[in-house]
């Protein structure tokens, strides 16, 4: 059940708050009650850190990793969304670039602008 109705985060109380509810229900599965409701708070939340601190220069796959960290996730995750866990593995160790359909596919996952996952770096 939806705990409470969510607004934009203003301050770092509703930021809190917003993290905390976050964390109790980021392993719900697609078919729960509150799989919206981590989907708002995930952008909630990436709205509120993306006006007061930016996105870091990073290169898209510390960005990655970093979010991926954020949210809980782990390769295994990334590749139920894009099907492949090979090619997740190869791209997280540097061995393969990101293609177009996982920027895409990522920067929806892992509230990353697009923008900041087409940004070259150095692979293997």
């Amino acid at each position: 059940m939806i705990s409470k109705q969510w607004f934009l985060i203003e301050n770092d109380k509703d930021y809190q708050k917003a993290t905390q509810r976050f964390e109790e229900i980021k392993n719900v599965t697609k078919v729960s009650p509150e799989h919206k409701e981590k989907l708002l708070l995930a952008s909630l939340i990436n709205q509120y850190e993306e006006k007061f601190w930016g996105i870091p220069e990073l290169d898209p796959i510390e960005l990655i990793k970093i979010r991926m960290d954020d949210f809980g996730y782990k390769p295994t995750d990334l590749a139920k969304e894009y099907g492949e866990k090979g090619t997740i593995s190869k791209v997280l160790n540097y061995k393969q670039p990101l293609s177009l359909t996982m920027i895409r596919k990522f920067s929806k996952i892992l509230c990353i602008p697009s923008d900041a996952l087409i940004k070259e770096y150095q692979t293997s």
